[in-house]
Order: structure tokens, then sequence, then C-alpha cells
């Protein structure tokens, strides 16, 4: 095999012993075998894939706000007081997760902007049979970022007053 994916010739095949590509999410070494062409081989331990592994971590949390609204004939999302957005560090279409404190469902949605300063948290489309008016919601936002990283990395976590939704 001269060629694989256009980078390893057969004349450079030292300096392609250990080629590392990311495909999919899922890295793959590419180096040449005992009979002279290329195997694809699946990922193993070794100090450059964890020098590039990424985690995932708590990026924001809105800690026991209430909900004020659940409007089921929407498409979807929960819309979120935009002072609270901003304090939390959220942004708009941004993916949360919903953890009910009243009842325990935990499930995925996105944000949308609420009015500023109404304290509003709206459930809206299916997520709106989840929960009942007067439930405490924890809402949590996560990003992927490298191990390293992550270990200095401080989330944005705000509590704001439970009856009002406004921040103390």
């Amino acid at each position: 095999m001269q060629l694989i994916w256009g980078f390893a010739k057969k004349e450079n095949r030292l300096v392609y012993k250990r080629l590392r590509l990311m495909i999919g999410g899922f890295f793959l070494a590419c180096f040449k075998g005992f009979y002279g062409y290329f195997y694809l081989c699946g990922l193993w331990f070794n100090p450059y894939i964890c020098a590039m592994m990424q985690i995932q971590v708590m990026k924001s949390k809105l800690h026991c706000v209430t909900v004020t609204q659940a409007e089921l004939d929407y498409i979807g999302s929960v819309t979120i007081d935009e002072d609270l957005m901003d304090a939390a560090n959220m942004i708009e279409n941004e993916q949360v997760h919903i953890l009910n404190k009243n009842n325990g469902e935990r499930f995925i949605t996105y944000v949308i902007k609420g009015e500023r300063g109404s304290g509003v948290i709206c459930l809206n489309g299916p997520a709106a049979k989840l929960v009942s008016l007067g439930d405490v919601v924890i809402i949590i936002s996560y990003v992927n970022m490298e191990f390293e990283t992550a270990k200095t990395f401080k989330p944005w976590v705000v509590f704001p007053d439970t009856k009002t939704n406004r921040l103390k």
C-alpha cells in the first residue's frame, strides 16, 4: 500500500511509523506493520493521547430557582430571566440540564432569554409536564475542556433568592 490518506508514502515509512489521527472523536493510530503495509489500530494508553484528553465539567449553575411558569403549547426549552443568565454566564440556545428537587426528574433542554429582572423560570413544551408551578429546580450547563485546564477551572455558581428568583 503506497499511501494512507495521502500522508504515508513508502519511502517515508520511518517518519510515519506512528502517525496519530483524530477521526470522529476517536483516536486511531497508523503505523507500519511487519509485512510492509499499514494497519489501523484502536486507542491504547500513551502520553500523547493523555495530553489531548478532554473531559466535561460544570460550567454554570443556577442553584435552587423556583418554576414560575410551565407552557405546554410551545416548541421547547426553558426561559430564564436575563439577569440570571448573565450572572451564571449562560447564553441563549445553550444546552442545560434541569434537576427537579421536588420530584427527582432530570432532563436536558436549551435556554431562551426571558425578560430582564422578571425572575422568570418557565419550562416550555414537553418539559412542562415534568414540573409543577412552584417546584424548585437546579439548572446546570457543562463545557468540554482539556484535562489539565479543568483542574484549575472555576465554574459560575449562582444562589438566587428561591422565592423571587432574583439575585441577592
